[in-house]
């Protein structure tokens, strides 16, 4: 194992493995070859076997006597499971996946938004009020401020106080990186602040109608800025 750990080794299979079997490049129904992934990871028989325990747990894997490990189709996959958002993030040009995850923030955060302004606490609205001082910030480095905008949908999520909500951060969070990073990483986040700015007030103002209304219309310009960039920016 040289250098790595047997952490380190197990943690390189599972990832390598993983974002594999997402990308198609290990087909559903394909049998892998256990002692061929021995020698390409260069690892141990036993970090390969943990590494198919864990895909096993995510429903990407499974074994059968007689037949060996096989990949799962992706019907059988647990697609809420932190990793599996993560190489589904790293696929390029899935844009059924953006979709996705479009709608579900659709769903969840407009309602997320209506609690917020009900239950909201002041840490909370001064969290959200940093952040978005940094989105207004003209000279703020690109990567500053994806990691703003994640802070802020996740402390209004944070806001509803509702833990089941909550849970749903790292959908959210997924969602938003994958947006931000297509708009925000090429510095075009100032048209956003307006629509920050008009969430963050009703919330502050505890008026729940006007919050869900604001990020919903938040949510409508996210996606077209998507669509821009995707239909082709001369930007």
């Amino acid at each position: 194992m040289g250098a790595q750990s047997r952490r380190g080794m197990h943690g390189i299979a599972v990832d390598g493995i993983g974002s594999r079997i997402v990308s198609g490049e290990l087909a559903p129904g394909q049998t892998l070859d256990v002692a061929y992934l021995e020698r390409e990871y260069d690892a141990s028989r036993t970090v390969i076997r943990e590494a198919m325990r864990v895909l096993a747990a995510k429903g990407m894997v499974d074994a059968r006597p007689k037949r060996g490990t096989y990949v799962l189709p992706r019907e059988a996959w647990s697609l809420l499971d932190p990793d599996l958002l993560r190489w589904q993030f790293q696929e390029p040009g899935d844009e059924t996946f953006l979709q996705d995850l479009a709608e579900v923030r659709e769903i969840v955060e407009p309602a997320g938004a209506r609690l917020a302004a009900r239950r909201r606490g002041e840490d909370e609205l001064e969290v959200m009020r940093e952040t978005l001082a940094l989105l207004d910030d003209t000279t703020a480095d690109p990567v500053d401020v994806v990691e703003a905008d994640l802070r802020f949908h996740r402390t209004l999520l944070h806001a509803s106080h509702n833990e089941l909500l909550r849970r749903l951060e790292l959908v959210i969070e997924t969602g938003l990186r994958a947006r931000d990073v297509l708009v925000h990483g090429r510095g075009t986040w100032k048209e956003s602040v307006s629509a920050h700015r008009a969430v963050l007030d009703a919330v502050a103002a505890g008026d729940p109608d006007t919050a869900e209304t604001a990020m919903r219309r938040l949510l409508d310009q996210a996606a077209r800025d998507v669509q821009v960039k995707v239909d082709g920016d001369p930007r």
